[in-house]
């Protein structure tokens, strides 16, 4: 036989019309198939290697009707090797079509600008270049095709569209005018689907793998589709049309995986992660932190192939229509590698939609239900992985996936890993070893003087009886944060944590509870004033009997302090892409900040409160901030060593401990007391910004 064939998909025309070259052609596919007795069945059978669903090289057909069927049908795409029947080496060829070179690539650019457009969005995921030693795979070929549907003129001396722009200006169409639906086709090469899953209205269950059958919820007995009832009196009946309660969309990532090798662009980039070298002890990314190297050791028949590749996993909800819209929870799961380096890592182009969980509410606990088929894929990728072309090696290679950790704020940690961020237990790294306790009056827990045990032996805070709780002494010092074993001893599950907004929850607090003293959000209230000195010694902020009033307290700005601070804030321009406007979430009548993401705080926090507050707070009270925003500041650097991070494990009790020394034991929830964690967890898993929540954000 051949060993170009092309001549599968191009000699044939359509309806079963073909050409007496094909026909031939097809006849000695089926002598080579009845050459190969391991793969026939029964002596006149052979598996039919047609386009219908039911054949597709998966059932066993007579000779002829095998002929009829493909005289009919064509061939199932991507069957350039015949392994169903009997072939069992690659062939080593390449066809001509498919060697694009770069001087051609220039010439046809400076021949057709309209042209160009179409053939560098191929171009700029693949490159220019495909001089193939080894047959790509199937899924490699899909992306190969396409490059070659980028050079191919729609019919011949056509100079003006190439079949890949005439496929997506009809998309377009598609698009605005709702029709033309063939002619996504073609734009399936690219391979990367989407699959519809329809889901219980309750969230109890999905209907996918042995559950697609069923016509009921079997949690809730909630029915699958809406039955709609038409006609009147006698003439009743039920809509064939089956309208969904709830559907979610899963974008498959094992496709956008393999793209990454297949492109020129990033295939030598997927292995910058074990081909270079640890400088002066400074860790700039997370193949250099200790929880990598650890994972390497545990599991050394994975580390062994450089181009396995590690995720993250972020997840996080938000509403569509805005605050003021209709309130519509949406859910989006995106997965980014780790093995590119730093100027390339947890960038947009890098961040993979794995997943789409619709509202319109919140999946809270349940969102274990939408995550199966992610769940599944990445066991599957883990135990077993898929066979993928690299470009830069010209080699197939079997490439599997681990997933490192899970990226959220502390809302979602609680959904993702099952452990309850609320209550005394809030902190998945102090557990059972908390001195968290309920006010008496507000009820709300607090965790207002549980750093001094953070602190070295005979510190003087330890023996500090009047700034902290009274009458109180610590003699305990933490144990430290448990190993993996010990952990896997009580959790059956549990991910690194995303800790970054910790930094936003205490800018919020400190702009809404403490200093600027905002209505319903405020923590300086009379109940925590009445409880205040059944705690600590600090009569001077006690009501006043006579007047039944309560002082202010030194660290709350007044009223034209704050005016001062908003019309400075309002007033800020920062560089393209530093951060946002703030000035648009300033309320100057209300007289406070609204609206601020997670990047503004960190903005706000680590650069802006230290010079906001210096001309209106004492030194005692502007120090302590001052401490706390240089101490978020360091973590988040391109670079980090052992050194100053053990540096900020020291120093990060001490801030607190200050801190406790001035705002009120209301002040003081889970997510004040999460900072004293955020050093250590920096120097097991590396610098911060890889486990953020801005880039998705």
């Amino acid at each position: 036989m051949e060993d170009d064939r092309e001549w599968m998909y191009e000699g044939r025309i359509v309806n079963g019309m073909f050409s007496n070259e094909w026909g031939d052609k097809v006849d000695e596919f089926v002598a080579f198939a009845l050459r190969h007795p391991e793969c026939v069945n029964g002596g006149t059978t052979i598996r039919c290697p047609c386009t219908l669903f039911k054949c597709q090289n998966k059932k066993f057909l007579n000779v002829e009707i095998v002929k009829v069927h493909l005289h009919r049908h064509g061939f199932v795409l991507n069957n350039y090797v015949w392994i169903y029947h009997g072939e069992k080496q690659v062939h080593q060829r390449c066809s001509s079509s498919v060697r694009v070179s770069v001087s051609e690539t220039d010439q046809m650019v400076s021949d057709n600008m309209n042209h160009t457009t179409y053939h560098r969005m191929v171009c700029d995921a693949a490159g220019p270049e495909f001089n193939l030693d080894e047959e790509p795979n199937a899924e490699a070929r899909n992306f190969y095709d396409m490059i070659r549907a980028g050079d191919k003129p729609v019919y011949e001396g056509n100079s003006k569209h190439t079949q890949l722009s005439a496929a997506v200006r009809m998309l377009e169409i598609k698009c605005r005018h709702r029709y033309f639906y063939s002619t996504k086709k073609l734009v399936r090469k690219l391979g990367l689907p989407v699959q519809v899953i329809h889901c219980c209205v309750n969230n109890c269950m999905i209907y996918c793998g042995d559950d697609s059958d069923l016509n009921n919820c079997k949690k809730c007995g909630h029915a699958w589709y809406k039955q709609k009832v038409r006609g009147s009196g006698n003439r009743l009946y039920i809509r064939k049309l089956k309208v969904l309660y709830k559907k979610m969309h899963y974008f498959p990532i094992t496709p956008t995986l393999q793209r990454l090798y297949a492109s020129t662009a990033t295939a030598n980039e997927m292995r910058w992660h074990s081909e270079h070298h640890m400088e002066d002890g400074k860790m700039c990314h997370p193949s250099d932190a200790p929880a990598w190297k650890h994972f390497d050791g545990c599991f050394p028949d994975f580390s062994s192939e450089v181009r396995n590749v590690r995720l993250g996993l972020f997840a996080d909800g938000f509403q569509p229509f805005g605050q003021s819209g209709q309130q519509y929870s949406l859910w989006p799961v995106v997965v980014t590698p780790y093995n590119l380096p730093p100027d390339l890592c947890m960038k947009e182009e890098f961040m993979f939609l794995t997943m789409l969980v619709s509202g319109p509410t919140n999946p809270k606990g349940k969102i274990d239900v939408f995550l199966q088929p992610l769940i599944a894929e990445l066991k599957s990728l883990w135990g077993v992985g898929v066979q993928t072309y690299d470009i830069s090696k010209r080699k197939n290679f079997q490439m599997r996936v681990a997933l490192m950790w899970t990226i959220n704020d502390f809302p979602a940690y609680s959904m993702m890993s099952g452990w309850s961020t609320a209550g005394i237990l809030a902190c998945p790294h102090c557990m059972e070893d908390f001195d968290a306790f309920r006010l008496i009056k507000s009820g709300k827990q607090s965790w207002f003087d549980n750093h001094r045990k953070f602190l070295p032996m005979n510190h003087p805070y330890q023996r500090n009886t009047k700034d902290f709780i009274k009458n109180r002494k610590v003699t305990k010092q933490f144990p430290g944060d448990r190993s993996g074993d010990e952990i896997l001893l009580d959790l059956n599950n549990r991910g690194l944590r995303k800790v970054i907004d910790v930094d936003a929850e205490v800018v919020n607090a400190a702009i809404s509870k403490t200093l600027f003293n905002i209505p319903g959000k405020t923590k300086d209230m009379y109940k925590s004033r009445d409880e205040l000195n059944k705690y600590c010694r600090r009569p001077q902020f006690a009501q006043n009997l006579v007047t039944s009033k309560y002082p202010n307290v030194p660290f709350v700005l007044n009223k034209s302090q704050k005016k001062d601070v908003l019309e400075w804030v309002k007033k800020l321009r920062f560089p393209d892409g530093y951060a946002s406007n703030l000035g648009r979430c300033v309320d100057a009548n209300k007289l406070k900040m609204f609206g601020m993401k997670s990047h503004d705080c960190h903005v706000f926090m680590q650069r802006l409160l230290p010079i906001a507050l210096r001309q209106f707070l004492p030194n005692r009270i502007w120090e302590p901030i001052i401490e706390i925003s240089l101490f978020f500041k360091q973590p988040t650097s391109s670079s980090l060593t052992d050194e100053e991070l053990r540096n900020l494990d020291e120093q990060i009790p001490v801030i607190l401990c200050n801190l406790e020394k001035i705002f009120l034991p209301s002040f003081f929830d889970s997510m004040e007391h999460l900072p004293v964690h955020l050093a250590y967890e920096a120097r097991i898993a590396g610098p911060v910004h890889y486990r953020w929540m801005y880039p998705l954000e």
